[in-house]
């Protein structure tokens, strides 16, 4: 692209004074091309008082510059005209084991689930206090090796942790997460603490506000120890203090962006973490350190109090070793307070004890038969069957449904909008990779999509989420290879939730995954159908060797 382009396209009025009427005319129509439009000269020549007109109403908008936190007022909604969110919520009956005993080899409480911790707690086998001072031990054991957490809270901890003990001994019980530890990841404000969204321009950032999801677990009892590594707003895993570490291999990144939630909890230094997702920053995280991730439906946790990087694609969800225990965290992280345009209330009627062959599973065959018949997902179709569920072999709807990369369009134009007070003020400068592939390349080319364009693209979205519901209608769970084909990109933008677990390793002795993806507001049916393949295997019980002590 020539540079008279460009330049013609930020500020048409600069450009008319330097050159003739009919060098910007040919202007507009070069440039027309870059869009995918064919303008003539008479037609190039009527819109030149048009764009003098847009570069001065730009200019009045630019003298205030929009924070990230400034709302969009309009509220993405991915489910079709018609559809009926539940609301009807059934008491919960969580399996809390009471009759957990306190280990000869205090170490491995670090791989305790959420279930265990809560019967050790309720029982009062081990304080709160006791509980997480040996977590913040192992955070300050093993953060600098993994390179997971940005900020210790340890004081905010302790005196969470006190009142947790407290509360249980006045008989009041607020929820199985009472007095449990856990961590944040860094995106999610939390007062008198730096909130640095893992990159440098704001690394010494601090938000007056409290993120929903942390006053959700507060007020479920929960104690935060951690705030945690993300990659460099939201993308990937390094971030200004280093590049988080994979458990299993310190040579390998976590991935990200969810990079130190995944990595603390894999290797015991948590019980759970919470993380977000755009785009596979709750999937990807938990595929590589072999986590259990859960990307809920879009709009079920309000992110109030987050940083935005797409108002209609970002979600918040836990990271943790089980689907029990993502189960439980969701319970009591779902809803709304109101300050996220898109959030809603809706019930979620976990079953501990579902039968699981009641449930309507289905697997993609298309993306299945692109595998050699030694794969590991091949064996989880087994372990299903071997469980009596009726596994349906069927076409997911990749191309069909999603013949054009929707995602980038939206994905790039939102996030453009959300940074462009750090791309005009030039601060795009100090995040820490520069390469074309990262985010402030990505900000930068933003300005260049048309507002038409982005609008239709979610025109066309809408046609998507109808296809993907009508796909979905007949099954409770379809399972996917979890990178397979455009699913990721489709059930993103649909905001269908999908739940991924680790299903072995791979031969350099990582984890490997699977993903089940759900119905719209059901998260409940796939958490089942994954505690249903953990509870006959062991893959989500193992941890790397070196954390064990």
């Amino acid at each position: 692209m020539k540079r008279t382009f460009l330049l013609f396209f930020i500020s048409v009025s600069i450009l008319a004074k330097a050159q003739t009427k009919a060098d910007s005319v040919h202007e507009i129509q070069e440039f027309g091309k870059w869009y995918d439009l064919d303008f003539t000269t008479a037609e190039s020549d009527s819109m030149l008082d048009n764009l003098e007109g847009m570069y001065t109403t730009y200019q009045a908008m630019h003298k205030t510059l929009p924070k990230n936190n400034l709302a969009y007022p309009f509220a993405f909604e991915p489910a079709p005209v018609g559809f009926k969110i539940p609301t009807t919520q059934q008491k919960m009956a969580w399996d809390i084991a009471n009759n957990t005993v306190l280990p000869a080899n205090k170490n491995e409480l670090a791989f305790y689930s959420i279930s265990q911790l809560a019967g050790l707690i309720k029982s009062k086998k081990i304080t709160s206090v006791a509980l997480t001072q040996f977590f913040i031990d192992r955070l300050k054991k093993w953060s600098d090796t993994l390179q997971c957490t940005i900020t210790l809270t340890e004081d905010l901890a302790m005196q969470q942790a006190k009142q947790a003990d407290e509360d249980l001994k006045k008989g009041i019980y607020k929820s199985p997460l009472q007095g449990i530890p856990y961590g944040l990841k860094d995106l999610f404000a939390v007062k008198g603490y730096k909130t640095t969204w893992g990159s440098t321009p704001y690394k010494d950032q601090v938000i007056d506000d409290d993120a929903y999801v942390y006053t959700q677990l507060k007020n479920a009892g929960a104690v935060l120890c951690a705030k945690l590594t993300l990659g460099a707003l939201a993308m990937n895993d390094l971030w200004f203090g280093g590049k988080t570490k994979n458990p299993w291999n310190l040579a390998q990144g976590s991935s990200g962006s969810s990079a130190g939630s995944a990595s603390a909890t894999v290797a015991g230094l948590l019980p759970f973490a919470l993380g977000t997702e755009t785009l596979g920053s709750i999937v990807s995280p938990s595929t590589r350190c072999g986590a259990t991730g859960l990307r809920p439906t879009f709009g079920t946790i309000s992110r109030s109090g987050a940083m935005v990087l797409c108002w209609s694609l970002d979600k918040a969800g836990p990271i943790c070793r089980s689907a029990e225990d993502a189960a439980i965290v969701y319970y009591y992280l779902k809803g709304t307070d109101g300050k996220d345009a898109s959030a809603v209330n809706h019930a979620f009627n976990y079953n501990v004890k579902k039968d699981i062959k009641q449930l309507r599973v289905a697997y993609a065959k298309n993306y299945f038969d692109s595998l050699p018949k030694s794969a590991k997902e091949w064996k989880v179709l087994d372990a299903y069957r071997n469980m009596g569920v009726n596994v349906e072999a069927v076409e997911f709807p990749d191309s069909t449904i999603y013949p054009v990369d929707l995602v980038g369009t939206i994905l790039n134009a939102e996030c453009g909008a959300a940074f462009d007070e750090l791309v005009r003020t030039n601060r795009d400068d100090l995040i820490e990779r520069q390469d074309k592939g990262f985010w402030p390349n990505t900000f930068r080319s933003a300005r260049f999509i048309p507002a038409v364009e982005y609008i239709n693209a979610n025109r066309y979205r809408s046609t998507l989420c109808q296809k993907m519901q009508d796909f979905m209608k007949n099954y409770d769970v379809v399972i996917v290879p979890t990178f397979a084909g455009n699913q990721l990109s489709i059930t993103n933008l649909t905001g269908n939730p999908v739940v991924c677990f680790p299903i072995g390793f791979t031969d350099k002795g990582t984890p490997y995954s699977i993903t089940l993806i759900g119905n719209l507001y059901d998260e409940a049916s796939i958490l089942e159908a994954a505690k249903a393949y953990q509870d006959k295997t062991n893959y989500n019980k193992l941890h790397p060797a070196k954390f064990m002590n």
